[in-house]
């Protein structure tokens, strides 16, 4: 496949070039460089551009192209910020999707993977979290991913654009030869917040918000998923699109749930050392367990995760922030 990948200089998206290139699949990058890094872009051919920007798409499409299927993951995706700056995640999630999608429809270009969110649910009404979950998002974040989930049914409908998206929960760890890793600024995830607090040149304290939940240890649970695992996901539903005709959404996790402390204290056995905390009060908003059930994307995209132990995703992310190479 000839495979377009928006946001192909972040986190995921450069992971998933790297897995695209060992399978044999030719890959074109579009990113503007806002939070990704021009470094990470190590397999692919590199176009720097704005997803708000229609007519750089459209030539994008028609020149570059055509393109087997398009990888979106452009968008902004901090909660706090979302809520204090909303205009900023709608302009940008909202209408640089709808960029997206039109410029499809005007190059002929009609098979979408679309990076989504656990956020759509909102607080959850069941531990487990499945596809049927009632999607109720608290946050301008998830609520722009519920939108263009939405637009995604009316433009298959209207258009023919087939779709799938994929909702993560929590994306974490690192290329295991650590060639590329997790890098963000601010860096809001607990596992590279955990790992730079024991490193000395990047030493800060470590929060842990909240310790009086109703969790065995009083502390959040949350599914940690890793991002090759989302590589291969992101694969799969590629190669379902090119067989199946819809709009489809698929929840991503291991179906497992760590404790944040359960987290700190595997990591304290992946770098050997202790590991300093503080209790701060919990954040508006966060809900104590965060579990997904995978089960229609384990059976329908046949996607079956590598990382299943905490200790093993850790161990990936403890090799690239030793090293991190940009």
């Amino acid at each position: 496949m000839k495979v377009l990948v928006l946001g192909g200089a972040g986190y995921i998206g450069s992971h998933i070039c790297k897995a695209l290139t060992l399978i044999g699949h030719q890959s074109v990058v579009i990113d503007n460089l806002s939070t990704g890094h021009r470094e990470a872009v190590k397999w692919s051919q590199f176009v720097e551009t704005d997803i708000l920007d229609s007519a750089k798409l459209i030539s994008i499409l028609q020149h570059a192209g055509p393109f087997d299927l398009i990888m979106h993951f452009c968008a902004k995706s901090l909660v706090g910020e979302s809520v204090q700056n909303p205009a900023l995640y709608y302009r940008n999630n909202v209408s640089g999707t709808l960029n997206l999608l039109d410029a499809m429809v005007a190059t002929g270009h009609d098979k979408l993977v679309f990076s989504s969110t656990a956020a759509v649910f909102g607080m959850p009404a069941q531990t487990l979290i499945d596809e049927q979950h009632s999607r109720l998002p608290i946050n301008p974040y998830g609520q722009s991913k519920k939108m263009i989930e939405d637009v995604l049914g009316d433009y298959h409908h209207a258009y023919g654009i087939r779709s799938v998206a994929l909702r993560y929960f929590n994306a974490c760890g690192a290329d295991p030869e650590g060639e590329i890793g997790e890098r963000h600024d601010p860096e809001t995830h607990l596992i590279p917040n955990i790992l730079k607090s024991v490193i000395a040149d990047k030493a800060s304290a470590l929060k842990v918000f909240g310790d009086n939940y109703p969790t065995p240890d009083g502390t959040c649970i949350r599914d940690y998923i890793h991002v090759n695992d989302l590589a291969s996901a992101h694969i799969l539903a590629g190669e379902y699109l090119q067989q199946h005709d819809g709009a489809f959404a698929f929840n991503l996790g291991n179906g497992n749930g760590f404790s944040v402390l359960e987290v700190i204290e595997a990591a304290k056995q992946v770098v050997q050392q202790n590991i300093a905390y503080t209790i701060e009060p919990p954040r508006a908003g966060d809900p104590s367990v965060l579990v997904a059930n995978s089960t229609m994307a384990r059976e329908t995209l046949e996607w079956q995760p590598k990382f299943t132990e905490i200790e093993s995703i850790i161990a990936t992310a403890w090799t690239w922030h030793q090293n991190e190479k940009f």
